[in-house]
């Protein structure tokens, strides 16, 4: 994913509805009316199930099931956040969602913020996503999804809480990515041959860049393609800075964020192979000195735990974001003995930037022993990593990176229009650059993802990495999806009955992704820089398997609708904006809406100290030349973590 296909989504509900009005409230413990009460299951495995309507769908392990007359009910661990899913009968989608809340709620009066109509798929021919109005001192999720096939509606209500839906991120794109109408046959390509990637198919790619570009205000877009284990093309469109003439090309260093992820757990392979450590071997056994919070986990985590997003432990996040000018790779060492988990060990999928700055810095001392953490990582990846696979250009090196041809991020600003965004807030990762600090090309990138593809194996024929050990790398640790799990690092999703190993990465004004077809050579890079960039990943991926066997036409309609969800989703905010600030913002600003939406005035972020929304949408400290693009959002499919961003520190970038 990114995890942006990160993610993915960590925040709610990745596959098929964008979610945005993240703000708790009670819940009560059974949230089934009276009429209406089944006998609540809970399940031990995931499980599929059907609506009284025959619409079919997932149920989590662990989470419990009550079903009704036209209504199901599910319910994670936690009792403070539920899915209702029901079956309605109604004329068009308006009417399908108020008979979903009188079914499930009748006493909830939610106002609807926004409704955004999302393009046919997976069998249904109508899809329309409703935001709901909440306020930040509630920390409520509210997002309903109506779905039509045929004359039939099926409604999705997501009704819970912040921490909860954070954390269950990965169960709830489970049953959302799973809801299908009854009788669909799901597309697959597994059995067929993929078209080659000739000029004319390169073309195709080409054009449907360059036209999401134009839709979505993406200045800048770097590729690389492969076919059958060779490069068979590597180029860039369009600009590297809006403003300036200077163009992108396969050369032009791009922030690849969490695609770091994947080349640090490579250097881990190659120790194994070394034999300085061992992939189920306790960490403590390698670096006594690593602490979690909580001693029984501190035991537990093996090497390949650190970086599988499975040993409860939250994101964590805002340390390293808000404290980064005086960090250090040793005192990020030390943040992981403040963190406790909030899961069981291997429960859920729980991204985690610390640990996988641990698996860095940790796999590194092992090399120099006797540096710094931070020099010693930097020399290891080079040595043996970057320097093996030819990644001339690839480096930690912010000063390095950005005196040559790179690539400037971007953002939104508050009127929807493509600035050039402050690189301030990108500096957070260089103390914890194992999880997310490197500066690659398309070019560069690529050769990674040839030795992914050879298993191993350089050009010249030699051996970097044992194939047990880079594929041990893919193994799956936790699930993230229907069909997908995380390793160590990597991604591996079967929805279409084919591996697709990936990953993404996300920093303020710079999102990325790479993908793989193991079993038939083909790969794909794309780097970006601008924060709607995110909202292009997905739809490449699509186009890119449409193309090659010969797909069901949807990547085209998918950004048009998330172009257009986006631009609805500025407008409204700007709705709510006083800008330039007014002098006296609690009065000018109407009380109700105040109360209601913002719990204080989004125009006293212009009176605060240097404190501001970041490019991607997150809360940061403002140095003085930032622009207005870092007071917006781009909300990418897996990105899109609120719809109150004014006063609301969101978890740090995705990395």
């Amino acid at each position: 994913m990114s995890i942006d296909r990160a993610l993915f989504f960590r925040f709610a509900v990745a596959a098929l509805i964008i979610a945005t009005s993240i703000v708790p409230r009670a819940s009560s413990a059974n949230p089934f009316p009276a009429q209406q009460q089944g006998t609540p299951e809970r399940v031990s495995a995931d499980s599929p199930h059907a609506t009284p309507g025959g619409a079919n769908f997932t149920v989590p392990s662990g989470w419990s099931i009550a079903s009704g007359k036209d209504l199901v009910i599910l319910e994670p661990p936690e009792p403070d956040t539920h899915i209702a899913i029901f079956d309605a009968h109604a004329s068009d989608a308006k009417a399908a969602v108020e008979s979903a809340w009188a079914a499930y709620k009748p006493e909830s009066k939610r106002p609807v913020k926004l409704v955004t109509p999302r393009p046919a798929h997976e069998g249904w021919e109508e899809r329309q996503v409703f935001d709901y109005e909440t306020s930040p001192n509630e920390r409520a999720v509210v997002e309903a999804l109506a779905l039509r096939a045929g004359t039939a509606w099926t409604v999705l209500i997501l009704d819970g809480t912040e921490p909860t839906v954070e954390k269950r991120s990965a169960p709830i794109n489970l049953v959302f990515g799973s809801i299908r109408p009854k009788g669909y046959q799901r597309e697959m390509f597994v059995g067929r041959k993929p078209h080659p990637l000739d000029a004319a198919r390169i073309a195709q790619i080409k054009e449907f860049v360059e036209n999401s570009m134009q839709q979505l205000g993406v200045p800048g877009v770097s590729l690389a393609l492969m076919d059958g284990g060779k490069v068979v093309y590597e180029g860039g469109v369009g600009v590297r800075e809006l403003g300036k003439p200077e163009k992108v090309d396969q050369s032009t260093l791009f922030m690849a964020a969490s695609n770091t992820k994947g080349m640090t757990t490579l250097l881990l392979a190659e120790l194994v192979d070394d034999k300085k450590l061992r992939w189920d071997q306790p960490v403590v056994e390698v670096y006594p000195a690593f602490k979690l919070g909580d001693a029984d986990t501190t035991k537990r985590v093996l090497v390949k735990n650190l970086i599988c997003a499975c040993t409860g432990l939250p994101r964590q996040d805002l340390e390293w974001l808000f404290e980064y000018k005086n960090a250090t790779p040793d005192s990020e060492l030390k943040l992981l003995g403040t963190m406790q988990p909030t899961s069981k060990f291997g429960e859920v999928f729980q991204y985690s930037n610390l640990m996988a700055t641990a698996a860095g810095y940790i796999g590194a001392h092992l090399v120099y022993p006797n540096r710094d953490l931070g020099s010693a990582y930097d020399s290891a990846m080079q040595e043996k990593l970057f320097n093996p696979l030819g990644m001339k250009s690839t480096t930690f090196d912010y000063a390095k990176a950005l005196a040559g041809n790179h690539a400037s991020p971007h953002g939104d600003d508050v009127d929807g229009k493509t600035r050039v965004a402050s690189m301030d807030i990108n500096y957070s990762i260089v103390p914890a650059r194992p999880a997310g600090g490197v500066w690659t090309s398309a070019a560069d990138l690529m050769r990674y993802v040839q030795l992914e593809s050879t298993q191993g194996k350089l050009p010249s024929g030699k051996q970097l990495v044992s194939p047990e050990n880079l594929l041990a790398r893919r193994a799956p640790q936790v699930p993230v999806g229907e069909d997908a799990t995380y390793g160590m690092g990597l991604e591996v999703d079967r929805k279409y009955g084919i591996p697709i190993v990936s990953h993404g990465g996300s920093m303020s004004g710079f999102k990325s992704n790479w993908y793989l077809l193991p079993d038939f050579g083909i790969g794909a890079v794309i780097l970006t820089n601008s924060d709607t960039g995110g909202l292009l990943e997905g739809p490449f991926e699509r186009r890119l398997l449409e193309i090659l066997f010969d797909g069901k036409p949807e990547a085209v309609a998918e950004v048009a609708s998330r172009a257009a969800a986006h631009k609805a989703q500025i407008a409204k905010d700007r709705e709510r904006l006083v800008v330039p600030a007014a002098p006296d913002p609690l009065r000018v600003w109407p009380s109700t809406t105040r109360a209601r939406n913002w719990g204080t005035s989004p125009s006293l972020v212009e009176k605060m100290p240097p404190f501001s929304i970041s490019a991607s949408g997150r809360a940061m400290w403002r140095p003085a030349k930032t622009t207005m693009a870092q007071l917006r959002s781009s909300r990418s499919i897996r990105e899109r973590k609120a719809s109150s961003l004014w006063l609301q520190i969101r978890t740090a970038n995705d990395c």
